[in-house]
């Protein structure tokens, strides 16, 4: 039997106060979150974003105990689905690839290649698929396998996205259920699904499929609860964790909340739909952001429901996926990572379409002019960005 490598990919966190600066600097130098015109403005402008933004991302980690949970949660999921993979005969390891932070792709890489592993499952541990996620850590893995003979040489199946999976489709519901079940009119409980959200651009403009799949699992999942529950509950889908000055998916979840609280909502069940672990998003964004914003608009039973973390359900369901990759029809990095077939470019290099020696020299004088009165809105103190809350 061949010995699997089980290549968890997630975000990262910082785990200290004093990473969180550096966490954000990683964050912001992917192309796959900030498009510039200039690649070579890509990380000054993270460390300016990184710097910028430090404070207040550090008051966020300490309002949850001083760092993110994610890497210890991600490492237990690990251990569960290794664990459940022998029990079920297959000789597999698992090992954990964070994007931002330790520990990074290349170390996981480093000890598949160490471990003598003779084919890669490549899983990420986000249920619907989008550019700035499963794409950028797919697109990571890519870039290592291109520049490294003995991983290039490696089979590697991996697992594009699972939001239809059945495994998770009833952990979710069974979550649910119970903080439904919880409340004083079950029937009535508003379940509120917030996602992280996307530049409307994403979708729009280069295919990323993410909200087509949020919404279909949505569907799915309240077609769960209704059969678990016998009753159909009202429910809300919004997008969180929005920033910059460009438009994102819609609805936000803050003016979502104030809608509902204007429909005298008092019940609401709080479904992070795209997170499977416990992290800043869920732990201080819905937990103490939303919950004020909700509480304020008139909620008065504000009822979250818990990640999967190491839900046993959930972990049988990632045990499924990893046994129905290794069978097949195999995915390999390139089809992982491509977009819809009409789409040829990924965001962040449409700005190379048609390009010449003439468009090089006029993107690059405009991205310096922005940078110019991005600094300049730096050191006045004043402008678009701080109007928005940006800086």
């Amino acid at each position: 039997m061949a010995r699997v490598g089980v290549l968890l990919l997630n975000l990262g966190g910082p785990e200290r106060i004093q990473d969180v600066g550096p966490f954000l600097y990683n964050l912001f130098s992917d192309p796959e979150i900030i498009r510039l015109p200039n690649q070579a403005l890509q990380k000054p402008l993270a460390w300016l974003i990184s710097t910028l933004r430090s404070a207040k991302s550090q008051a966020a980690y300490r309002s949850i105990g001083g760092g993110s949970p994610l890497r210890r949660i991600t490492e237990q999921q690990a251990r569960e689905l290794q664990s459940t993979l022998r029990q079920r005969g297959v000789e597999a390891t698992s090992y954990v690839a964070m994007r931002y932070w330790h520990p990074f792709t290349e170390s996981a890489v480093a000890d598949i290649k160490a471990d003598g592993i003779e084919e890669v499952v490549v899983l990420p541990l986000y249920p619907q698929f989008s550019i700035s996620t499963s794409g950028s850590s797919f697109r990571e893995l890519q870039r290592l396998r291109q520049a490294d003979p003995a991983f290039r040489n490696l089979p590697i199946r991996c697992v594009r996205s699972w939001y239809d999976h059945p495994g998770y489709v009833d952990a979710m519901a069974g979550l649910i259920a119970r903080q439904i079940e919880a409340c004083d009119d079950p029937s009535q409980a508003h379940v509120f699904f917030s996602a992280h959200g996307v530049p409307k651009s994403y979708v729009e403009e280069a295919g990323d499929p993410y909200q087509n799949e949020i919404e279909s699992c949505t569907i799915l999942i309240m077609k769960r609860l209704e059969e678990l529950l016998g009753h159909v509950n009202p429910h809300t889908l919004a997008y969180q964790s929005r920033v910059g000055p460009v438009e994102w998916l819609k609805p936000y979840t803050e003016d979502a909340l104030h809608e509902l609280g204007e429909k005298k909502v008092k019940d609401l069940v709080v479904v992070p739909i795209s997170f499977v672990s416990e992290h800043i998003e869920t732990l201080e964004e819905i937990d103490i952001e939303y919950r004020e914003i909700a509480t304020e608009a008139g909620v008065t039973n504000f009822r979250r429901v818990p990640a999967l973390d190491t839900d046993p359900t959930f972990i049988a369901g990632l045990a499924d996926l990893v046994q129905q990759a290794m069978a097949g029809p195999e995915i390999n990095l390139d089809q992982a990572a491509a977009l819809p077939t009409r789409v040829k470019l990924y965001p962040q290099d449409k700005w190379a379409w048609g390009w010449n020696n003439s468009s090089e020299v006029w993107n690059g004088r405009l991205a310096m002019v922005g940078f110019s009165a991005f600094l300049l809105e730096l050191i006045s103190g004043r402008g678009p960005l701080h109007a928005l809350g940006l800086l």
